[in-house]
């Protein structure tokens, strides 16, 4: 396994740890490692106490210096290549991009390379030492729109804690099948689907899920909403929505057959017949910087051919109105 050269790191160790393990100390001061990798830094002697090294069970006295002069093992082992990336954000700790839908974001079968981890590696050699190259959540092949990466184990650690404390705001534009009259929430189970591995379903037994959802735009048989995760299981949304029997326009997976309106315009009809993805954008997200704790805010644009799909359902509904004051 290939690796990456580390700089040390040094901390002192607080005078309240006197006593205590140098190995829990170690965790404490490093907590952007795992306990696993500090106790192998331990064993082969990476992890030194004022310069010497120590056992786990040693007790430190506090005022000691810590040193890690371990190297970095290869998480990662995508090719790097050159693909565009749109970022919306960046800095030392960070990127924030928006992936175009049609991008896949893990390299796996059927996808060797040509990934989102394949760019972020010709972007950023070092991403290699981390898991998942940064990564800390994903969205579907065919969904678009903004995602964070993490640049450093420290940010990578943060923004994990941040998602699993449902701290991360993620706002979603959805497209969804019949008119709503109103906005709610979709709080239902999320597992594994019990006969198609490929799919997600609402299941009594599955984790939590839950969905926040408000309406955007109404058409005539159609709905635009602003989608809000408070969880993020795999195809939250398109699950819930296609639990609520409006599924998300051109989802491959839970959409269900094609219905044209009654009376829809020949551009409609064309829109709706070609689109072939979920209509489904994540446009807005918003953390605490893993450093500075500011908030960091980013907004990706509606892509070309979800507006172009809106333009359309905007144009029928106007189209039909029309026809009724007539």
């Amino acid at each position: 396994m290939s690796q990456t050269p580390a700089d040390p790191r040094q901390a002192v160790v607080p005078d309240g740890a006197a006593g205590r393990r140098f190995d829990a100390v170690l965790a404490e001061l490093f907590p952007e490692f795992s306990r696993s990798r500090l106790a192998e830094w331990i064993k082969s002697g990476d992890a030194l106490l004022d310069g010497s090294p120590a056992r786990p069970r040693d007790a430190v006295k506090g005022g000691e210096v810590v040193t890690l002069q371990a190297v970095l093992e290869t998480q990662t082992h995508a090719v790097p290549q050159d693909i565009p990336l749109d970022v919306l954000y960046e800095d030392a700790q960070v990127f924030v991009i928006d992936k175009p839908a049609g991008l896949v974001v893990h390299p796996g079968a059927g996808n060797p390379d040509g990934t989102l981890v394949n760019a972020l590696l010709h972007r950023d050699p070092a991403l290699s030492a981390l898991p998942r190259a940064g990564i800390v959540h994903r969205l579907d092949k065919d969904t678009s729109g903004v995602m964070v990466v993490a640049r450093t184990l420290e940010a990578q650690t943060a923004l994990v804690e941040q998602l699993s404390a449902r701290q991360v705001h993620r706002q979603y534009l959805a497209v969804v099948v019949g008119a709503l009259v109103s906005g709610g929430t979709a709080n239902a189970p999320i597992d594994r689907h019990p006969r198609d591995r490929l799919k997600m379903a609402v299941r009594e037994d599955g984790r939590e899920a839950v969905t926040h959802f408000r309406l955007r735009e109404r058409f005539r048989a159609h709905t635009a909403l602003e989608c809000r995760l408070e969880t993020g299981r795999t195809h939250q949304i398109r699950v819930h929505m296609a639990h609520l029997k409006h599924p998300i326009i051109g989802d491959p997976l839970y959409g269900g057959p094609l219905k044209l309106p009654k009376g829809a315009t020949e551009e409609l009809a064309a829109e709706l017949r070609g689109f072939k993805r979920q209509a489904l954008h994540a446009e807005t997200l918003e953390f605490a910087h893993p450093v500075s704790g500011e908030p960091v805010r980013a907004s990706a644009p509606v892509p070309a051919d979800l507006k172009r799909l809106m333009d359309a359902l905007r144009a029928d509904t106007a189209a039909a109105a029309e026809r009724e004051r007539r």
